[in-house]
């Protein structure tokens, strides 16, 4: 932690009586002390990080040969033991697995026994965004680096903890929700201003109206809730005053995106990117916006289709190994994703980089001759041709592509035609396109994320 950031001089004391300097009581010593861990940590040599992954994932994978039944065959018919994975080349040597090889290991995959400083175990289900949703246990000692990694994004943006922040996310249990801080983890060490908290079903239109009323500091939602927020304030010439920075999660984040949030509300995105099978994967740097992952805990690599590490500028799979969950191992996990590799960055952290995170396999279109690419799908030329205020391509088959629409007005048929011109100039393809239109918004998937282009052909 940066010795002059601003919310230092907010942190709270954990044993009463004490309240300069600041003492950590016994639930927080452990989030305290590993905030100042990370904090010498991410200025190891790169080379350096990847020899102590290595020191982790031996003792995590020594635990799961002996106490996961489905790991141990893993490694068995590699010809693998855990010892092999001491090295980088010895971990490329096992097998990659994915969320299907986890859907079917059920019960297997989990270890039996757990060291018990590791206590206690919770439940993750994925969101089944990918329509392939699965089950994690994880770890007392998860839960305790994603606190850390919250706080460090947190400390490394230098937010001032006093000011006042706004959450809409999708939750089933969330409520309209106004609190006194910020909630864990800022609230276990700092004073803070106050939170508050809208579910992100409730109309984009109301999200607008409690936004300009509470007029925050910091703002936390999905891009493409973003995106109709940012037409809503600028539709209806609202405007956060006090607004210092928006945060992204959940989805992809697009440059359009940043874009019409630096032009609306004259702030920047911090994003992050995760998962709910590993937490925080990576964060981005204040300094260069390259993602950082968080290797004291991750060991991220990206692969090409040979099963080739990446090197910077080439976009591969993004497999994860979680070097401390010993209850559930995931090592070599292919999570879904795609992203492109990072140079080093110029910030001084030997944290390894993520240049942009490009999305799932199933945002990819294909064509006829099995070629398969992001189709460029942005809609700052629809609003050219008709009012669409919200869109979404679902690519049905080889031959046909869905394109749901909201509009402000009914589009006309010669508009359809200019939409159509303009879709296929994108997709490179002159695909057979069979327009939906909604009244209010397109519905989003299960977990509440929402994605702009859908492939559906395996």
């Amino acid at each position: 932690m940066s010795k002059d950031h601003v919310a230092l001089q907010a942190m709270t004391s954990g044993i009463k009586g004490i309240a300069w300097p600041p003492l950590a009581g016994p639930a927080t010593a452990p989030l305290l002390a590993l905030m100042h861990q990370l904090e010498d940590t991410q200025w190891l040599a790169a080379d350096e990080i990847t020899t102590l992954q290595h020191r982790q994932l031996l003792e995590v994978a020594t635990h799961a040969e002996k106490y996961s039944p489905y790991f141990r065959t893993r490694l068995q018919a590699a010809g693998l033991h855990a010892h092999s994975l001491a090295t980088a080349d010895g971990l490329h040597a096992l097998p990659v697995m994915n969320r299907r090889n986890l859907q079917s290991a059920g019960e297997n995959i989990f270890c039996s026994q757990l060291p018990q400083v590791h206590a206690p175990v919770t439940e993750t289900r994925s969101s089944g965004s990918t329509g392939e949703p699965v089950v994690i246990k994880r770890t007392a000692i998860n839960q305790l680096f994603w606190l850390a990694n919250t706080l460090r994004e947190h400390l490394w943006h230098r937010r001032d903890f006093h000011g006042k922040l706004a959450v809409i996310r999708a939750d089933p249990a969330m409520n309209v929700l106004d609190l006194p801080n910020w909630g864990p983890p800022v609230s276990l060490l700092f004073a803070s201003g106050s939170s508050h908290a809208l579910p992100l079903a409730t109309d984009v239109g109301r999200q607008a109206e409690w936004l300009a009323k509470i007029d925050p500091d910091y703002l936390l939602t999905y891009p493409t809730n973003l995106t109709e927020l940012s037409r809503q304030f600028e539709q209806r010439n609202l405007q956060l005053a006090g607004l210092r920075q928006v945060r992204s999660i959940g989805e992809t984040l697009t440059e359009g995106v940043r874009e019409a949030t630096r032009r609306v509300f004259r702030v920047d995105i911090a994003d992050t990117y995760s998962s709910q099978e590993v937490g925080i994967i990576a964060v981005q740097c204040p300094q260069s916006g390259l993602y950082h992952t968080m290797a004291e805990n991750l060991l991220v690599e990206l692969l090409d289709e040979s099963g080739t590490p990446c090197i910077p500028g080439e976009i591969g799979r993004v497999v994860v190994t979680d070097l401390l969950n010993f209850a559930t191992p995931l090592i070599r996990y292919d999570i879904g994703d795609y992203a492109e590799a990072g140079p080093a960055c110029p910030c001084g952290r030997g944290l390894p980089t993520l240049k942009r995170i490009v999305g799932r396999q199933r945002n990819m279109l294909r064509l006829p001759d099995g070629r398969r690419y992001w189709p460029l799908v942005g809609s700052y030329r629809y609003r050219d041709i008709a009012p669409i205020r919200q869109y979404q391509l679902i690519q049905r088959s080889l031959d046909l592509v869905e394109v749901r629409l909201v509009s402000d007005a009914p589009v006309t048929a010669e508009q359809e035609k200019q939409l159509t011109t303009v879709i296929h100039e994108w997709m490179r393809h002159p695909f057979q396109l069979q327009f939906i239109y909604f009244e209010n918004e397109i519905p989003r998937g299960r977990s509440g994320k929402f994605e702009e282009f859908i492939c559906e052909i395996e």
